[in-house]
């Protein structure tokens, strides 16, 4: 009889973390459905299950629930499992335990130690290394040892987060304005799904021969098609550096070997030629920085992450201390989805 697990999102983005542990879930025989905690379901295709309701997360009993949330709902059945929405960028509450998961799957040994660390003296969490399902179809990208050469004219990314406070996109509209006129260097610009909607108008109005916007659900799409990366405090630059491509940073908020941050807009254009340069030593702390927080290139952590839940559930599916009461935020949990029942 198919083992039944449910996907939770509560973004958009939770569709590109999760579709490839949906198919290593039916590879095996067993049976994926999706819930949304906000947008997310309407983006389903034909053949992707959908349940709209709590009563109907209750109904499919699943033995998982797995999720890149940061919370969710305790009421629904089985071993709840973080999987986490992306890689730590030095925003606040990367690692930051809110009492509703029994097991952690994290993706590389630096989150691994430290979540590991928040377990023993915790203790009612679970953690084991896996990878992160999000990059299974893209293996074949995270191959820093093979980079094909920088192209003629180069290609850079320019991706920003959404928050005022760590967003670089307003800062250096004038610089990627000026930058993307001349035709020395060709642009492709994304941006996080939150981001100022007059912000992302302003950099579509730029649009030219030699700037494109992208509006990709998931950034790993346009990774292929470009050289370096430009961006400020976002956890998709830690994809990006999997590549053993460069990326040059904005007032990043952890800032190291792996980058290059600039802090004054005139060290913008240097920096990009820099980059593109690739340096030796740059190119060595990125690899470094690579395997530290994603050292899988087999594009199985999806598997990884089904094989930690079931022996999880096979060693009695416990914790040696029982998960904190957190009833202010079951209650709003409740609240939002409307649902008061067991």
């Amino acid at each position: 009889m198919p083992r039944h697990y449910l996907l939770y999102g509560s973004e958009r983005y939770a569709l590109a973390i999760l579709r490839p542990l949906q198919e290593a879930i039916r590879a095996r025989g067993d049976s994926a459905a999706w819930f949304f905690d906000g947008p997310g379901g309407e983006d389903l295709v034909a053949g992707e299950v959908w349940l709209r309701t709590p009563t109907e997360v209750r109904a499919y009993q699943p033995r998982a629930v797995l999720t890149p949330s940061n919370a969710v709902p305790h009421f629904f059945p089985g071993v709840k499992a973080e999987i986490f929405h992306g890689f730590d960028a030095g925003k606040p509450r990367h690692i930051y335990i809110r009492g509703f998961f029994d097991l952690y799957c994290t993706t590389g040994p630096r989150d691994t130690a430290s979540f590991r660390d928040m377990a023993e003296k915790l203790g009612h969490f679970s953690v084991c290394e896996t990878g992160w399902p999000k990059l299974d179809p893209f293996a074949t990208l995270f191959q820093p040892d093979k980079l094909p050469p920088v192209r003629t004219p180069p290609v850079i990314l320019y991706h920003s987060t959404f928050s005022p406070s760590w967003s670089a996109a307003e800062t250096l509209y004038e610089e990627v304005r000026h930058l993307s006129r001349d035709g020395r260097w060709n642009w492709i610009v994304t941006f996080h799904p939150k981001m100022n909607p007059e912000t992302v108008a302003r950099y579509k109005a730029l649009q030219n021969e030699h700037l494109r916007f992208a509006d990709n659900d998931n950034i790993l799409e346009l990774f292929p098609e470009v050289d370096m990366m430009c961006s400020d405090t976002s956890s998709a630059l830690n994809e990006f550096l999997l590549t053993g491509k460069p990326v040059v940073t904005f007032n990043n908020r952890r800032p190291g070997p792996q980058l290059i941050d600039i802090h004054d807009v005139t060290a913008f254009e240097p920096a990009i030629e820099r980059a593109l340069s690739r340096p030796p030593e740059l190119m060595t702390a990125i690899r470094d920085y690579g395997r530290a927080i994603h050292p899988y290139h087999d594009g199985h952590s999806s598997d990884r992450v089904l094989d930690a839940v079931e022996a999880f559930i096979a060693s009695g599916a416990r914790n040696r201390r029982r998960k904190p009461l957190n009833l202010w935020r079951k209650l709003k949990i409740r609240r939002r989805l409307g649902y008061w029942g067991p």
